[in-house]
């Protein structure tokens, strides 16, 4: 579990950073439903979604070209992937992340999920998507960071390849709080697949900053949870300095849970 992560969550020192395998925990439709579903608008075969020589993220700058824009996408997503209120509150992994009380949340995910299990379990939060939220956001709430974008703003939403090209200069507002949030804390990622090269980019520039800095050796741990054990991710992650924790004796559909469940007991156990 690692007594650091545990008493950072406890002091509040700590950032979550969730993925869609947290959206995915309450039945929200997978990335091959997407891609179906745009293969199918375009007119092409659903069996688009099987292929792997297709990358979403060019079919998504497809359907941007093809449709004048993505809202008609963003708009299939929305009613696609919004979970009635009931199943929400009966959600456990949502309802372990608002009883752990992170300061911040980043997340991937575009959906209100998280926003909702929030405002379902009586917690105040504050959501950022755009600079002038940083502004905007006051102290003591705990944040919500939208960090690719949000369904009701269609220009923050990144998920054409143009829009991901463009964040690899790592240097739009929202990336620069990151990289001040994460300096000084330990940073926990869930629900996140390795193989994705976005989140493997992030992981990489973080570790550089410190490295940069010369102050590496002083860095607070991190941990990345894996639903399977992988000793190729584990080598690799634990050189950009980041431990990997999993459940090995869990199926990986009740894994995040059951690290969820085991976390939440020892923040609040007393030592």
């Amino acid at each position: 579990m690692g007594d650091d992560l545990v008493r950072t969550i406890r002091e509040r020192q700590a950032i979550l950073f969730a993925g869609a395998g947290v959206s995915m925990t309450v039945g929200l439709p997978s990335w091959s439903t997407l891609i179906e579903h745009m293969a199918e608008e375009l007119g092409f075969d659903r069996k688009l979604s099987i292929d792997p020589n297709i990358n979403y993220f060019t079919l998504a700058e497809y359907y941007r070209l093809k449709q004048g824009s993505i809202g008609p996408l963003r708009s299939w997503m929305d009613r696609n992937w919004s979970i009635p209120e009931d199943k929400l509150r009966k959600a456990r992994v949502h309802e372990l992340i608002v009883e752990l009380d992170f300061p911040i949340v980043y997340t991937t995910n575009f959906d209100r999920n998280l926003e909702t299990a929030f405002a379902l379990h009586g917690k105040d939060f504050v959501k950022i998507v755009t600079a002038k939220d940083v502004a905007l956001a006051r102290e003591g709430v705990t944040q919500i960071v939208k960090l690719h974008g949000d369904f009701d703003d269609d220009s923050s939403i990144v998920i054409a390849e143009t829009d991901y090209l463009d964040r690899l200069s790592f240097e739009s507002p929202l990336d620069i709080k990151f990289r001040a949030d994460a300096l000084g804390r330990t940073i926990l990622f869930i629900g996140y697949s390795l193989s994705d090269l976005n989140i493997r980019f992030l992981l990489h520039r973080l570790w550089k900053t410190w490295e940069a800095s010369g102050y590496e050796k002083d860095r607070p741990q991190s941990y990345v949870f894996m639903l399977r054990p992988n000793p190729i991710d584990e080598a690799v992650l634990e050189q950009w300095g980041l431990r990997v924790l999993t459940e090995p004796d869990c199926k990986p559909e009740e894994a995040l849970e059951v690290f969820l469940e085991k976390l939440t007991a020892a923040v609040a156990s007393e030592d």
